[in-house]
Protein backbone atom coordinates (compact mmCIF):
# COMPACT_ATOMS: atom_id res chain seq x y z
CA UNK A 1 0.00 0.00 0.00
CA UNK A 2 1.32 3.43 -0.92
CA UNK A 3 0.88 5.75 2.04
CA UNK A 4 1.10 8.73 -0.30
CA UNK A 5 -2.24 7.66 -1.76
CA UNK A 6 -3.80 8.02 1.69
CA UNK A 7 -2.59 11.55 2.37
CA UNK A 8 -5.18 14.19 1.58
CA UNK A 9 -4.55 17.86 2.25
CA UNK A 10 -7.13 19.61 4.45
CA UNK A 11 -6.96 23.37 4.08
CA UNK A 12 -9.46 26.15 4.63
CA UNK A 13 -11.04 25.55 1.23
CA UNK A 14 -11.55 21.93 2.17
CA UNK A 15 -13.27 22.92 5.37
CA UNK A 16 -15.79 24.95 3.46
CA UNK A 17 -16.32 22.06 1.06
CA UNK A 18 -16.78 19.66 3.94
CA UNK A 19 -19.46 21.81 5.52
CA UNK A 20 -21.24 22.17 2.21
CA UNK A 21 -21.18 18.44 1.59
CA UNK A 22 -22.63 17.66 4.98
CA UNK A 23 -25.60 19.95 4.30
CA UNK A 24 -26.61 18.10 1.14
CA UNK A 25 -29.67 15.82 1.24
CA UNK A 26 -28.98 12.23 2.31
CA UNK A 27 -27.81 10.17 -0.63
CA UNK A 28 -27.07 6.70 0.66
CA UNK A 29 -28.99 6.57 3.93
CA UNK A 30 -32.47 6.54 2.41
CA UNK A 31 -33.06 3.21 0.72
CA UNK A 32 -36.39 2.45 -1.00
CA UNK A 33 -38.42 -0.36 0.53
CA UNK A 34 -39.82 -3.00 -1.80
CA UNK A 35 -42.57 -4.90 -0.02
CA UNK A 36 -41.91 -8.04 -2.04
CA UNK A 37 -38.14 -7.90 -1.48
CA UNK A 38 -36.94 -5.51 1.25
CA UNK A 39 -33.33 -6.74 0.91
CA UNK A 40 -32.68 -6.81 -2.86
CA UNK A 41 -28.88 -6.87 -2.57
CA UNK A 42 -29.00 -10.01 -0.42
CA UNK A 43 -28.96 -13.38 -2.18
CA UNK A 44 -31.98 -15.59 -1.52
CA UNK A 45 -31.31 -18.29 1.04
CA UNK A 46 -30.92 -19.06 4.74
CA UNK A 47 -29.25 -15.80 5.80
CA UNK A 48 -31.78 -13.52 4.13
CA UNK A 49 -34.71 -15.66 5.26
CA UNK A 50 -33.45 -15.67 8.86
CA UNK A 51 -33.29 -11.87 8.96
CA UNK A 52 -36.78 -11.44 7.49
CA UNK A 53 -38.26 -14.14 9.72
CA UNK A 54 -36.75 -12.50 12.81
CA UNK A 55 -38.30 -9.15 11.90
CA UNK A 56 -41.68 -10.78 11.32
CA UNK A 57 -41.41 -12.71 14.58
CA UNK A 58 -40.83 -9.71 16.83
CA UNK A 59 -43.23 -7.34 15.04
CA UNK A 60 -46.24 -9.68 14.85
CA UNK A 61 -48.66 -9.89 17.76
CA UNK A 62 -47.97 -13.04 19.72
CA UNK A 63 -45.68 -14.50 22.40
CA UNK A 64 -42.53 -13.22 20.68
CA UNK A 65 -43.81 -9.68 20.00
CA UNK A 66 -41.44 -6.89 21.05
CA UNK A 67 -42.71 -3.35 21.65
CA UNK A 68 -41.21 -0.71 19.35
CA UNK A 69 -39.41 1.07 22.19
CA UNK A 70 -37.53 -2.18 22.89
CA UNK A 71 -36.56 -2.97 19.29
CA UNK A 72 -32.98 -1.87 19.81
CA UNK A 73 -30.33 -2.85 17.27
CA UNK A 74 -26.59 -2.10 17.36
CA UNK A 75 -24.15 -2.02 14.45
CA UNK A 76 -20.39 -1.97 14.49
CA UNK A 77 -19.03 0.48 11.91
CA UNK A 78 -15.58 -0.45 10.56
CA UNK A 79 -15.86 -3.59 8.46
CA UNK A 80 -19.57 -3.94 9.20
CA UNK A 81 -21.02 -0.82 7.59
CA UNK A 82 -18.06 0.44 5.57
CA UNK A 83 -14.62 -0.62 4.34
CA UNK A 84 -11.89 -1.02 6.96
CA UNK A 85 -9.05 -2.25 4.73
CA UNK A 86 -6.23 -1.59 4.10
CA UNK A 87 -6.35 0.67 7.16
CA UNK A 88 -9.07 1.95 9.49
CA UNK A 89 -10.38 5.22 8.07
CA UNK A 90 -9.83 7.12 11.30
CA UNK A 91 -6.20 5.95 11.34
CA UNK A 92 -5.85 7.31 7.80
CA UNK A 93 -7.33 10.59 9.07
CA UNK A 94 -4.80 10.61 11.92
CA UNK A 95 -1.86 9.83 9.61
CA UNK A 96 -2.97 12.66 7.38
CA UNK A 97 -2.88 15.04 10.34
CA UNK A 98 0.62 13.84 11.26
CA UNK A 99 1.90 14.41 7.73
CA UNK A 100 0.38 17.89 7.53
CA UNK A 101 0.49 19.21 11.08
CA UNK A 102 3.32 17.29 12.77
CA UNK A 103 6.05 16.32 10.29
CA UNK A 104 8.46 16.18 13.22
CA UNK A 105 6.63 13.02 14.37
CA UNK A 106 7.63 11.01 11.30
CA UNK A 107 10.28 9.10 13.28
CA UNK A 108 8.07 8.60 16.34
CA UNK A 109 6.15 5.37 16.88
CA UNK A 110 3.53 4.35 16.00
CA UNK A 111 3.56 7.04 13.32
CA UNK A 112 6.85 5.84 11.79
CA UNK A 113 5.48 2.33 11.21
CA UNK A 114 2.08 3.55 10.05
CA UNK A 115 3.61 5.94 7.54
CA UNK A 116 5.49 2.91 6.20
CA UNK A 117 2.18 1.07 5.83
CA UNK A 118 2.72 -1.30 8.79
CA UNK A 119 -0.60 -1.85 10.58
CA UNK A 120 0.82 -4.61 12.80
CA UNK A 121 2.05 -1.97 15.24
CA UNK A 122 -1.59 -1.23 16.11
CA UNK A 123 -2.53 -4.91 16.21
CA UNK A 124 0.21 -5.61 18.77
CA UNK A 125 -0.74 -2.62 20.89
CA UNK A 126 -4.48 -3.30 20.69
CA UNK A 127 -7.16 -0.70 21.21
CA UNK A 128 -4.89 1.26 23.59
CA UNK A 129 -2.41 1.89 20.78
CA UNK A 130 -5.20 3.13 18.56
CA UNK A 131 -6.51 5.43 21.29
CA UNK A 132 -3.03 6.85 21.91
CA UNK A 133 -2.75 7.57 18.21
CA UNK A 134 -6.15 9.27 18.31
CA UNK A 135 -5.21 11.33 21.37
CA UNK A 136 -1.96 12.51 19.82
CA UNK A 137 -3.65 13.77 16.67
CA UNK A 138 -7.20 14.64 17.78
CA UNK A 139 -6.59 16.59 21.01
CA UNK A 140 -5.59 20.21 21.56
CA UNK A 141 -8.63 21.84 19.95
CA UNK A 142 -12.27 22.44 20.80
CA UNK A 143 -15.05 20.13 19.65
CA UNK A 144 -16.30 22.51 16.94
CA UNK A 145 -12.83 22.81 15.41
CA UNK A 146 -12.48 19.04 15.39
CA UNK A 147 -15.86 18.58 13.70
CA UNK A 148 -14.83 20.96 10.93
CA UNK A 149 -11.59 19.04 10.41
CA UNK A 150 -13.54 15.77 10.12
CA UNK A 151 -15.99 17.26 7.61
CA UNK A 152 -13.10 18.70 5.58
CA UNK A 153 -11.39 15.32 5.44
CA UNK A 154 -14.57 13.43 4.59
CA UNK A 155 -15.23 15.88 1.76
CA UNK A 156 -11.84 15.32 0.11
CA UNK A 157 -10.42 11.94 1.14
CA UNK A 158 -10.83 9.01 -1.23
CA UNK A 159 -10.25 5.33 -0.67
CA UNK A 160 -6.90 4.28 -2.23
CA UNK A 161 -8.30 1.19 -3.97
CA UNK A 162 -11.75 2.30 -5.07
CA UNK A 163 -10.98 5.99 -5.66
CA UNK A 164 -14.32 6.86 -4.08
CA UNK A 165 -15.05 8.99 -1.00
CA UNK A 166 -14.92 6.86 2.15
CA UNK A 167 -18.57 7.71 2.76
CA UNK A 168 -19.44 5.97 -0.52
CA UNK A 169 -17.46 2.86 0.40
CA UNK A 170 -20.38 1.65 2.51
CA UNK A 171 -22.05 -1.72 2.13
CA UNK A 172 -25.28 -1.53 0.17
CA UNK A 173 -26.76 -4.67 1.80
CA UNK A 174 -26.25 -3.19 5.27
CA UNK A 175 -27.86 0.10 4.25
CA UNK A 176 -30.87 -1.89 3.04
CA UNK A 177 -30.91 -3.81 6.31
CA UNK A 178 -30.88 -0.64 8.43
CA UNK A 179 -33.68 0.88 6.35
CA UNK A 180 -35.71 -2.34 6.57
CA UNK A 181 -35.33 -2.45 10.34
CA UNK A 182 -36.31 1.20 10.79
CA UNK A 183 -39.36 0.68 8.55
CA UNK A 184 -40.45 -2.00 11.02
CA UNK A 185 -40.10 0.12 14.14
CA UNK A 186 -36.53 -0.72 15.12
CA UNK A 187 -34.04 1.84 16.41
CA UNK A 188 -30.61 1.57 14.80
CA UNK A 189 -27.57 2.50 16.88
CA UNK A 190 -23.90 2.43 15.97
CA UNK A 191 -21.54 0.92 18.55
CA UNK A 192 -18.02 1.28 17.19
CA UNK A 193 -14.46 1.20 18.41
CA UNK A 194 -13.95 4.30 16.29
CA UNK A 195 -14.07 7.78 17.74
CA UNK A 196 -17.56 8.99 18.58
CA UNK A 197 -16.80 12.56 17.46
CA UNK A 198 -15.17 11.31 14.27
CA UNK A 199 -18.40 9.52 13.27
CA UNK A 200 -21.14 11.83 14.46
CA UNK A 201 -20.66 14.61 11.86
CA UNK A 202 -21.61 12.31 8.95
CA UNK A 203 -23.55 9.25 10.20
CA UNK A 204 -26.96 10.91 9.68
CA UNK A 205 -26.21 11.64 6.04
CA UNK A 206 -24.56 8.30 5.26
CA UNK A 207 -26.48 5.81 7.43
CA UNK A 208 -29.56 7.67 8.57
CA UNK A 209 -28.30 7.33 12.17
CA UNK A 210 -28.56 10.55 14.18
CA UNK A 211 -25.58 11.70 16.31
CA UNK A 212 -27.27 10.84 19.60
CA UNK A 213 -27.54 7.22 18.44
CA UNK A 214 -23.79 6.84 17.91
CA UNK A 215 -21.64 5.15 20.56
CA UNK A 216 -17.86 5.15 20.20
CA UNK A 217 -14.49 5.58 21.83
CA UNK A 218 -13.73 9.03 23.18
CA UNK A 219 -11.15 11.29 24.74
CA UNK A 220 -11.99 13.63 27.58
CA UNK A 221 -13.34 17.10 26.91
CA UNK A 222 -13.05 19.95 29.41
CA UNK A 223 -15.45 22.87 29.65
CA UNK A 224 -13.73 26.22 29.56
CA UNK A 225 -14.37 29.84 28.59
CA UNK A 226 -11.89 31.24 26.06
CA UNK A 227 -12.05 34.88 24.96
CA UNK A 228 -15.51 35.10 26.50
CA UNK A 229 -16.77 32.09 24.54
CA UNK A 230 -17.65 28.79 26.27
CA UNK A 231 -16.21 25.70 24.61
CA UNK A 232 -15.41 22.05 25.15
CA UNK A 233 -11.65 21.54 24.81
CA UNK A 234 -10.41 18.11 23.72
CA UNK A 235 -7.75 16.80 26.10
CA UNK A 236 -5.09 14.15 25.69
CA UNK A 237 -6.81 11.79 28.11
CA UNK A 238 -8.75 8.60 27.37
CA UNK A 239 -12.39 8.81 28.36
CA UNK A 240 -13.76 5.49 27.07
CA UNK A 241 -12.70 2.67 24.73
CA UNK A 242 -15.72 1.20 22.96
CA UNK A 243 -14.25 -2.15 21.97
CA UNK A 244 -14.63 -5.75 23.11
CA UNK A 245 -16.09 -5.73 26.67
CA UNK A 246 -16.42 -1.97 26.38
CA UNK A 247 -19.14 -2.34 23.76
CA UNK A 248 -21.87 -3.81 26.00
CA UNK A 249 -20.77 -1.45 28.76
CA UNK A 250 -21.06 1.53 26.43
CA UNK A 251 -24.40 0.35 25.07
CA UNK A 252 -25.81 -0.01 28.57
CA UNK A 253 -24.52 3.40 29.63
CA UNK A 254 -25.67 5.16 26.46
CA UNK A 255 -28.95 3.42 25.66
CA UNK A 256 -30.01 1.90 28.97
CA UNK A 257 -31.58 -1.10 27.22
CA UNK A 258 -30.29 -4.45 26.03
CA UNK A 259 -30.37 -4.78 22.24
CA UNK A 260 -32.27 -7.60 20.58
CA UNK A 261 -30.04 -7.61 17.48
CA UNK A 262 -26.33 -6.97 16.98
CA UNK A 263 -24.23 -6.81 13.83
CA UNK A 264 -20.44 -7.00 13.70
CA UNK A 265 -17.50 -8.42 11.78
CA UNK A 266 -14.58 -8.98 14.15
CA UNK A 267 -13.46 -10.23 17.54
CA UNK A 268 -13.91 -6.69 18.80
CA UNK A 269 -17.65 -7.32 18.47
CA UNK A 270 -17.66 -10.67 20.30
CA UNK A 271 -18.91 -9.40 23.66
CA UNK A 272 -21.54 -7.19 22.02
CA UNK A 273 -22.89 -10.19 20.10
CA UNK A 274 -22.71 -12.42 23.16
CA UNK A 275 -24.48 -9.96 25.48
CA UNK A 276 -27.18 -9.25 22.92
CA UNK A 277 -27.99 -12.85 22.01
CA UNK A 278 -27.98 -14.10 25.62
CA UNK A 279 -30.86 -11.78 26.45
CA UNK A 280 -34.46 -12.85 26.99
CA UNK A 281 -36.79 -13.47 24.10
CA UNK A 282 -35.91 -13.68 20.41
CA UNK A 283 -32.54 -12.21 19.42
CA UNK A 284 -30.38 -11.96 16.33
CA UNK A 285 -26.60 -11.94 16.00
CA UNK A 286 -24.88 -11.48 12.65
CA UNK A 287 -21.24 -11.45 11.55
CA UNK A 288 -20.08 -10.02 8.23
CA UNK A 289 -17.33 -12.34 6.94
CA UNK A 290 -14.95 -10.72 4.48
CA UNK A 291 -14.26 -13.51 1.98
CA UNK A 292 -14.50 -11.71 -1.36
CA UNK A 293 -11.03 -10.70 -2.53
CA UNK A 294 -12.28 -9.82 -6.00
CA UNK A 295 -14.91 -7.25 -5.04
CA UNK A 296 -13.50 -6.20 -1.65
CA UNK A 297 -11.06 -8.17 0.56
CA UNK A 298 -10.69 -11.66 2.00
CA UNK A 299 -9.41 -11.73 5.58
CA UNK A 300 -10.24 -13.07 9.03
CA UNK A 301 -8.08 -14.91 11.58
CA UNK A 302 -4.65 -13.42 10.89
CA UNK A 303 -5.56 -9.92 9.79
CA UNK A 304 -4.17 -7.01 11.87
CA UNK A 305 -7.24 -5.08 10.73
CA UNK A 306 -10.65 -6.52 11.62
CA UNK A 307 -9.36 -9.82 13.00
CA UNK A 308 -12.11 -12.46 13.08
CA UNK A 309 -11.09 -15.57 15.00
CA UNK A 310 -12.78 -16.10 18.36
CA UNK A 311 -16.15 -14.82 17.13
CA UNK A 312 -15.99 -16.99 14.01
CA UNK A 313 -15.46 -20.12 16.12
CA UNK A 314 -18.22 -19.11 18.53
CA UNK A 315 -20.81 -18.33 15.86
CA UNK A 316 -22.26 -21.85 15.32
CA UNK A 317 -22.82 -22.67 18.99
CA UNK A 318 -24.35 -19.24 19.62
CA UNK A 319 -26.60 -19.32 16.57
CA UNK A 320 -25.00 -16.23 15.03
CA UNK A 321 -25.47 -15.80 11.30
CA UNK A 322 -22.20 -15.65 9.36
CA UNK A 323 -22.65 -13.65 6.18
CA UNK A 324 -20.39 -14.58 3.29
CA UNK A 325 -19.84 -11.40 1.30
CA UNK A 326 -19.03 -13.59 -1.70
CA UNK A 327 -22.08 -15.84 -1.51
CA UNK A 328 -24.74 -13.84 0.35
CA UNK A 329 -24.35 -10.37 -1.17
CA UNK A 330 -25.33 -9.80 -4.80
CA UNK A 331 -23.59 -6.46 -4.67
CA UNK A 332 -21.30 -4.93 -2.06
CA UNK A 333 -21.43 -1.24 -2.92
CA UNK A 334 -24.19 0.88 -4.43
CA UNK A 335 -22.01 1.46 -7.47
CA UNK A 336 -21.37 -2.25 -8.14
CA UNK A 337 -22.78 -3.62 -11.36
Amino acid sequence: MLISSLLIGCNNDAKEEGTAQDSTPPATAQQPINASDPLPSWADGKIKDSIINFVKLVTKEGPSFVKEEDRITVFDNDGTLWVEQPMYSQVVFAINKVALDHPEWKNKEPFKSLLAGNMEVLDKGGELAVMELIMDTHAGMNTEEFEQEVLAWVAKAKHPRFNKPYTECVYQPMLELMTYLRANGFKTFIASGGGIEFMRPWTQRVYGVSPEQVIGSSIKAKYQVKDGKPELFRQRKIDFIDDKAGKPEGIHSHIGKRPIAAFGNSDGDFQMLEWTTKGKGPTLGLIVHHDDAEREWAYDRKSPVGKLDQALDAAPKNGWLVVSMKENWKKIFSWDK
